[in-house]
């Protein structure tokens, strides 16, 4: 689905442990490392995609997380001129995403890549807050730094109360 100013609807997941650290996830076959994220379905809401994305890409369940915060608004990146679809009736020059921040409430060994039918990762690993806006491919830094900015005082909050 691509909406008429030529995005594709998104989620994105920044998924935290109790001590501030998010899950950063390795694609398959690539050096490339990303948070979890997908696409929304026609008259599917975002927090319905967050779910089924969650599950499909890292193996987590509603049960194994908390929603800590989401963003108000959409969040946009543009493609590349190489990643730019030009082959269907709509032409998609980037993403919008609504990004959510999770705390995993569950043990880490529920996290898995062979939930669909077509893994997206190999590897994740706990890194400091910042260090995804800073190390994903460059196209995407800047909404990275934008719902990491938006979502941090949800996490600030949830860690001074611990």
């Amino acid at each position: 689905m691509i909406d008429e100013e030529g995005y594709r609807p998104n989620v994105g997941i920044v998924l935290s442990n109790d001590v501030g650290q998010v899950l950063w996830a390795q694609r398959i076959g690539q050096r490339g490392w990303q948070f979890p994220q997908g696409g929304i379905r026609a008259h599917e809401k975002p927090e319905v995609a967050m779910f089924r994305e969650l599950r499909e890409e890292i193996g987590l369940m509603p049960e194994h997380v908390e929603i800590m915060g989401q963003t108000e608004d959409w969040l946009r990146y543009l493609l590349p001129e190489r990643f730019v679809r030009r082959n269907s009736r709509h032409v998609c020059i980037g993403q919008k995403q609504i990004w959510f921040l999770l705390r995993l409430i569950s043990d880490e060994e529920h996290v898995c890549f062979d939930c669909s039918d077509r893994p997206e990762f190999e590897a994740w690993e706990w890194v400091n807050y910042w260090e995804p806006a800073k190390n994903v491919v460059d196209f995407k830094q800047e909404v990275y730094q934008q719902a990491l900015k938006e979502l941090e005082p949800h996490l600030q909050g949830f860690l001074a109360k611990n």
